[in-house]
């Protein structure tokens, strides 16, 4: 007798015609100077943009931030003064005050609309001042709230070296230059050759290079990197890096892998401009999406480990019947989530809360890139079919008058939505949870599943508690 899995039901595409109702993607500011530890961000706009940014990281005031305001007044919006000249005082103050080893311009609207030429500025003040100075668009016009940090990473890419330079012995002047696949992959090394100095490892890959784009704090990146480690992965480098000097090198060939499905526009960028490989692969966002994302990586670099499977199968296993995680899982089943839209992330935690035994009704997305998300969009299929659920509509560019409407008609157990439609939710009785907490959370790998589901559950659980309490009379009538 054979057993065969259920055969996935098509997912339901649609698309409307709303704005990017979502943060302003220069926000990305925010956790990218942090990662990049030697780094000073520049935003160029107007007051409103530095409005925003003083509310969006007010909570800073305590720490010192590098990153800073350079606000266009109504005289630069005229072009009555010279771009160059401010950009440049600016800059050499920065340098002066701080000496970062990379500076990162961040455009926004205004500079787009008045079709203000970093790119063309930047490299005159590089030289001039000898600081890399990296452009990026995060402007809201065309990116949502997390695309800021893609396009800052897409613009990076340019600046990764392609080879491995080692110093010199003392007694050899000249130095010694390899490339990455030489240096990380010694099946491509010629014969007498010597191993390059820098590598991730005390011995060699047995593998082409690997190199994960995608900012985590650095715990996170700790625990994926000794997760690949167990199947026999050796992590080759990460985009970004702590620090701007150690980009990691990518060649011709070298595989690369992203870590959150916000970040189409770099990994088209590694693919085209570098001649990476991409493995597509579900993000590892849960045990399921962890398992799946190192199975793809485990595959395409041809690890030929007997053991590394039943490994991943244990360790989800055994996320899976923690207690703790045991218990949340008892308060999700059943119930009905609807996603309005906001970070990108939509379409993995829906694969992953639909494991959970959710059942999603709808998810909204502001971007919505099927090459990039391929697989994460065939492996949730696959899980609902797997979990007897009916597959959910994906609406890119929701509309949100008529999100509300849907909200109203399906009454879910759960809206997981941006900041701005939170309160008016709450009020009409519909419980909701804050997408901006999950964008800054740590929700990678399978060490982070429990953080992940306290978070989903907490608005359950405060409901649960306030219940006896009398609460749901307080709320507005049409729950």
């Amino acid at each position: 007798m054979t057993s065969t899995l259920p055969v996935p039901n098509p997912l339901n595409f649609d698309c409307e015609t709303g704005n990017y109702h979502t943060f302003c993607p220069i926000s990305c500011v925010a956790w990218l100077y942090q990662k990049i530890e030697d780094s000073f961000f520049l935003v160029i706009g107007t007051k409103t943009c530095g409005y925003f940014l003083q509310n969006a990281m007010g909570v800073m005031i305590f720490a010192e931030p590098r990153y800073a305001m350079a606000e266009l007044e109504e005289g630069d919006i005229n072009a009555k003064l010279n771009d160059y000249e401010e950009l440049r005082r600016l800059c050499q103050q920065i340098k002066r005050d701080r000496n970062p080893s990379v500076m990162v311009w961040i455009g926004t609207c205004t500079t787009e609309i008045i079709k203000m030429d970093l790119e063309g500025i930047a490299p005159k003040l590089e030289a001039e001042l000898g600081i890399p100075i990296v452009v990026a668009r995060a402007n809201g016009l065309d990116y949502a709230f997390t695309q800021g940090e893609d396009t800052v990473l897409a613009a990076m890419v340019n600046r990764c070296p392609t080879e491995v330079v080692t110093a010199a012995p003392e007694n050899k002047p000249e130095k010694e230059s390899r490339s990455v696949l030489e240096t990380f992959w010694p099946g491509n090394q010629k014969s007498g050759q010597k191993r390059g100095q820098k590598t991730t490892a005390e011995a060699p890959a047995s593998h082409p290079p690997l190199v994960i784009f995608g900012s985590l704090p650095d715990p996170v990146v700790t625990q994926l990197t000794l997760e690949l480690e167990k199947v026999g992965i050796t992590v080759s480098g990460w985009l970004p890096a702590k620090h701007y000097q150690d980009l990691p090198v990518i060649a011709p060939g070298t595989f690369v892998v992203g870590a959150n499905p916000f970040l189409s526009r770099t990994a088209s960028t590694l693919v085209r401009k570098k001649q990476a490989r991409l493995i597509n692969a579900p993000f590892p966002i849960g045990p399921d999406g962890t398992h799946a994302w190192i199975t793809a990586i485990a595959r395409a670099l041809g690890v030929m480990n007997p053991d590394w499977e039943q490994t991943l199968a244990q360790r989800q296993a055994e996320v899976w019947q923690h207690p703790q995680v045991q218990a949340y899982l008892e308060l999700l089943r059943g119930k009905t989530v609807f996603f309005m839209g906001d970070n990108l992330l939509e379409i993995s935690l829906a694969r992953f809360l639909t494991r959970c035994g959710m059942i999603p009704l709808e998810i909204g997305i502001p971007y919505m890139d099927k090459r990039y998300q391929e697989s994460e969009l065939a492996l949730l299929a696959q899980t609902c079919a797997e979990m007897g659920v009916e597959a959910p509509t994906i609406v890119e560019k929701p509309d949100n008058f008529r999100q509300l409407q849907r909200i109203q008609q399906l009454q879910p157990d759960l809206v997981i939505t941006g900041m701005a439609h939170a309160n008016p939710l709450e009020a009409r009785g519909i419980t909701t949870k804050w997408s901006v907490e999950l964008t800054f959370a740590q929700i990678h790998g399978f060490g982070n599943t429990q953080a992940l589901l306290e978070l989903i559950t907490r608005p359950l659980r405060r409901n649960a508690a306030l219940k006896p309490l009398g609460w749901e009379k307080l709320v507005a009538p049409g729950r």
